[in-house]
């Protein structure tokens, strides 16, 4: 007996003109997602998915070059107003929201939703030579 395949629909994001764009600049990899006002991706990029490895993942060019990639895609899809979502302490923060705005898309406000410790955890116990 032949097993039937199932059709998957893709599901199809809604694009307005105003939306959200999300970077996450950790000390590893540099992640940018633009979403419509939602939450629902339009399109997203990383300095790993262009083809960065290592250390050189974590640099301005590198996020420079995720952010050309990915505001490229959202504003052919029709997104021109986005306010910036800045987490974490990477190096490409600044380049990637620079290159976000010279790519067409203008930038309303930056954001810094780094999270802080309100004196978290307990620090580890110190060393003995």
């Amino acid at each position: 007996m032949a097993k039937t395949t199932r059709v998957t629909k893709k599901r199809v994001v809604k694009v307005e003109p105003i939306g959200k764009a999300y970077i996450k600049a950790s000390f590893n990899n540099i992640i940018i997602s633009l979403t419509n006002n939602a939450g629902q991706v339009v399109s997203w990029a990383s300095s790993g998915k262009m083809g960065f490895k290592g250390s050189k993942k974590n640099t301005p060019y590198a996020a420079q070059m995720a952010a050309e990639d990915c505001s490229k895609t959202a504003y052919d899809l029709g997104l021109r107003k986005v306010k910036v979502y800045v987490k974490g302490p990477g190096a490409g923060r600044e380049s990637a929201i620079r290159t976000i705005h010279s790519s067409g898309i203008e930038v309303m406000e930056i954001i810094d939703v780094t999270p802080l410790p309100h004196n978290g955890c307990r620090p580890p116990k110190r060393r003995r030579v």
